[in-house]
């Protein structure tokens, strides 16, 4: 049975009370201190100096002068932040509270109006195993709760996940630099790590990348119910498996760890602040201890 337009009207209502609230009352200075002095644009090029960061070098430059050379930038009074949304098939597993896809929603909005308390643009790039729905950077209250409806009422045509070609897409489509919040479970299939690790590292030489990693307690450790049918809500494969046995549970928690761990080298190389919510806490306490971090 779909939802009825009263229905989704309550929804965008009720989450924006709560999300502008929070934004209001925790987030918007937290947010102008750890994320408007990134919104930068480039000024020139001068030589490198012992003391410079690194990661500011003009390769270009310096391979055409045979001298270090780095770009110089200033600060940009506007700033774009955009909100790079997973709703594949695995953002509808929920087995506390809240779906994870739900946890993503309020967190967006935080985020959203947060951006808008300082005058900034807010943009939107829903992806599954492709882009799904591209919303252009504006500024204004009824444009961010466009991108909440759209958020809860959005179904994508795929329920695969490509992270990859989210973030290369982000990437292509801010020609300035951009704050980019990515938004997922990052349960990436081994096929897509490597396109991903290439997209990343395009990604954040040109904007400020932060992933927000929203996972459930149930994606790591399988209860002990029996004989159980299993269905992969990406790629809608079925299995029976005994979660009754220890070493069927094992096996479970030790895959997800490998592809936890994978992910984090993957992160931390790449110099992307990362804040892990779950859906059985409240995520206010994880994102402050983001914007602190920075």
């Amino acid at each position: 049975m779909g939802t009825s337009e009263s229905d989704i009207l309550k929804r965008v209502r009720k989450i924006e009370i709560k999300t502008r609230g929070l934004s209001n009352e925790i987030f918007a200075g937290k947010y102008h201190t750890a994320f408007k002095g990134r919104g930068m644009s480039f000024a020139e090029v001068r030589e490198y100096r012992i003391g410079d960061d690194v990661r500011d070098i003009d390769w270009n430059v310096t391979a055409r002068s045979a001298t270090p050379h780095i770009k110089i930038y200033e600060e940009e009074r506007e700033l774009t932040m955009m909100l790079v949304v997973d709703v594949s098939g695995s953002g509808a597993f929920g087995t506390t509270v809240q779906t994870k896809r739900n946890m993503i929603t309020e967190v967006a909005a935080v985020l959203a109006f947060s951006a808008a308390q300082t005058g900034d643009k807010v943009g939107c790039i829903f992806f599954s195993d492709k882009v799904e729905k591209f919303i252009p950077p504006k500024k204004g209250r009824s444009h961010i709760l466009m991108i909440i409806r759209s958020l809860i009422e959005f179904t994508p045509t795929s329920n695969g996940t490509a992270l990859s070609e989210a973030v290369r897409y982000m990437t292509n489509v801010n020609k300035k630099r951009c704050t980019a919040f990515v938004l997922s479970d990052f349960i990436v299939p081994k096929r897509d790590m490597e396109p991903f690790e290439d997209a990343l590292k395009i990604a954040t030489s040109r904007h400020d990348v932060v992933a927000i990693r929203v996972t459930d307690p149930r994606d790591k450790i399988l209860p002990d119910v029996g004989i159980i049918e299993m269905r992969d809500a990406e790629s809608g494969e079925k299995i029976w498996i005994d979660s009754s046995s220890a070493a069927v549970r094992d096996y479970c928690a030790e895959q997800y760890n490998e592809r936890e761990q994978a992910i984090d080298t993957l992160l931390k190389h790449n110099r992307i602040d990362t804040a892990d919510l779950t859906t059985e806490a409240d995520y206010v306490a994880e994102l402050i201890k983001l914007f602190k971090k920075r």
